[in-house]
């Protein structure tokens, strides 16, 4: 019980941090959860599918510079932010509640905390509290700030011209920085470079903090 509170506990701490952050229009808490949940089911679902595919079709060398560059990226970077992407874009982006550009935001990280409480749970019953403390300053931030990149230009897609290209640029950044943070992390046969893990997981993070300064700076909802 401790340990599934533990893997729980830096999902909600994101969660409540990014609904404090939405000051002028707070979404439906209904509509919030439905996200969440369809991120911690659907988006696992869709992202094992995928998983299952390429891997009965395509074997990458653990000890192959190139060959974890192309997993990192295209194989998980890609599937997991693309399983998530699908449920904002398809679920979230066309509902009435969708009103601002910072709702991209807040949708495209409930879902992405969704993803990260199934996938933290997993881990840290397995790997135990080491696992669940480490996790809770890397994977589960790293998540969520995948999803604020995504959502900060599917926000701006909603209310902008060009809504597929803006679409995709959220998909494809949040999928670039998912690949470099799980790149370093896959080649750390070589000493020291899982530092590059965290470099870009920091540049990421203030990235996320300047998304969401500047949806809520041009706010309609602002007084």
């Amino acid at each position: 019980m401790n340990l599934l509170l533990l893997a729980v506990a830096p999902v909600l701490i994101v969660i409540f941090y990014i609904y404090y952050k939405d000051k002028y229009e707070k979404e439906p808490k209904r509509f919030l959860l439905s996200n969440f949940l369809l991120g911690a089911i659907v988006s696992i679902i869709v992202t094992t599918i995928i998983y299952y595919i390429i891997g009965t079709l395509l074997e990458f060398n653990r000890n192959s510079v190139f060959q974890q560059f192309l997993y990192a990226f295209f194989v998980v970077g890609f599937s997991e932010e693309f399983s998530k992407y699908i449920i904002v874009r398809y679920y979230a982006q066309p509902n009435k509640q969708f009103n601002e550009p910072f709702d991209g935001i807040i949708y495209a990280v409930m879902v992405s905390m969704g993803f990260a409480a199934t996938e933290n749970i997993f881990y840290v019953l397995e790997g135990g509290y080491q696992t669940a403390l480490l996790r809770a300053f890397t994977a589960v931030p790293a998540h969520a700030t995948f999803g604020v990149l995504m959502g900060y230009f599917m926000g701006k897609a909603k209310f902008g011209k060009n809504k597929a290209l803006l679409n995709l640029t959220g998909l494809l950044l949040a999928t670039g920085f998912h690949g470099a943070y799980d790149f370093f992390l896959f080649i750390d046969f070589i000493p020291g470079i899982w530092i590059g893990a965290f470099v870009s997981l920091i540049v990421a993070i203030i990235l996320s903090r300047k998304a969401i300064k500047r949806h809520l700076a041009s706010s309609n909802f602002k007084p």
